[in-house]
């Protein structure tokens, strides 16, 4: 049974919210980044990236203390403020091409660790302990991580219910998203919607994975200071965006390769004729259109890559992934790429920027080949993690994309 618990956010004003709360750091161009620290005061910008303005170089941990020192100059401001009551948030993201309703909550640590919420990516342990100094040092957490759960038409109903009424927050950005929150605090809607967790056996991380293991790092590291810890303590939990399943948008990263691995182009070719069948497709821009089915860019022409099933096999839900399958089959075995974190031989592009990058980017030089993929389904994601496998790096691009300062979860 999924435990999610309502909590009291830290938050800013309906008038400043727009302000306050930003994308992801990492989301924004150096120029985009600066125009923000420059001209935009109650940015949450500010908080995360304090040294800005003296271009200080500091230790991490200066850094973090940095960070927890402009969160407390922030609230002294008023720029935001805790709530009094521990309250749901229904928060709602609409784009041109996608929109998804969920519900902000507190979510247990300790279903982490018994495999109720469950992973699909291996997390850094270097990574784990940085950001849990990270949490201890700060004390909140001002991005959810992202889980998903199957649709549920309970939850469903009081999603509708509150869109119905006036929003908390209701604004729009400069990249054209709209968004928009609900408080819900009536306390019979609390209990359905936690009744209604109680009952799944599995929730399923679609974004933050590390942010999930750190949160559980720092939940038994305080339980092991904490004489008097009785579980209900807020380190105990961490802030999540929980929405159905068919919210969830899943799309591919593409792989680009900087050259041959020594073949020539016939040597490549014919090495990939043991495991595909291979179609030259010209130089019209093309994408893969089913599971197992790849598109190629190399010399100026795209091909497309269909898997001879008879030469493969599909043993376990891992091998059923076009990543792995493509890792097992060409990556590691035909171009020498066994690491596929650290080698630099290897790049990403994630599908919004389109077979035009593929082709771009190999046309430049910079590349000498890439691989469209085809998106892995959300019932592969599932397969995956309950049956305790993880996937290769850059398997999933995962729309939404979530803000930063939105609300603010304090321990």
């Amino acid at each position: 049974m999924a435990l999610v618990k309502p909590f009291c956010a830290v938050r800013a004003s309906r008038d400043k919210v727009a302000l306050v709360s930003s994308r992801s750091y990492e989301a924004y161009s150096p120029a985009e980044l600066g125009a923000q620290l420059d001209f935009n005061p109650f940015s949450f910008l500010h908080i995360i990236s304090p040294s800005y303005k003296h271009h200080e170089e500091v230790s991490n941990e200066q850094r973090f203390q940095l960070i927890h020192d402009k969160y407390v100059e922030f609230k002294e401001l008023k720029h935001f403020s805790k709530e009094n009551t521990p309250t749901f948030y229904i928060y709602k993201k609409v784009t041109k091409n996608f929109s998804c309703c969920g519900i902000i909550a507190a979510t247990s640590a300790l279903d982490y660790a018994n495999n109720i919420i469950k992973k699909h990516e291996d997390t850094l342990h270097k990574r784990e302990i940085l950001f849990e100094k990270y949490l201890k040092t700060t004390g909140f957490n001002a991005e959810p991580v992202l889980l998903t759960f199957p649709d549920n038409s309970i939850i469903t109903d009081i999603l509708k219910k509150y869109q119905n009424a006036r929003a908390e927050y209701e604004f729009t950005t400069g990249n054209y998203k709209t968004h928009y929150l609900w408080r819900v605090d009536d306390q019979k809607d609390i209990s359905i919607i936690q009744d209604e967790f109680a009952k799944m056996n599995a929730i399923y991380i679609a974004d933050g994975h590390h942010r999930t293991a750190s949160s559980y790092l720092l939940s038994k590291n305080m339980k092991s200071q904490n004489p008097s810890h009785n579980g209900n303590e807020d380190y105990n939990f961490f802030m999540s965006y929980l929405i159905p399943e068919s919210n969830l948008q899943i799309s591919e990263f593409n792989r680009l390769i900087k050259d041959l691995n020594g073949l020539t182009k016939l040597q490549f070719l014919e090495k990939l004729e043991a495991w595909f069948r291979i179609q030259n497709r010209g130089s019209e821009l093309y994408k893969p259109s089913k599971k197992h089915h790849f598109s190629m860019y190399l010399d100026g022409e795209f091909y497309s890559l269909y898997l001879k099933k008879e030469e493969y096999e599909i043993d376990n839900p891992l091998s059923d992934l076009d990543p792995h399958l493509l890792y097992t089959t060409v990556l590691k075995p035909i171009l020498g790429i066994s690491d596929l974190r650290n080698d630099k031989r290897i790049s990403y592009s994630h599908s919004e920027q389109g077979a035009i990058h593929l082709k771009n980017s190999v046309d430049s030089g910079k590349f000498k080949v890439a691989f469209g993929l085809f998106p892995i389904s959300m019932e592969q994601l599932k397969k995956v993690a309950d049956a305790g496998l993880t996937m290769p790096p850059k398997s999933t691009y995962i729309l939404p994309k979530l803000r930063s300062g939105l609300t603010i979860y304090e321990f």
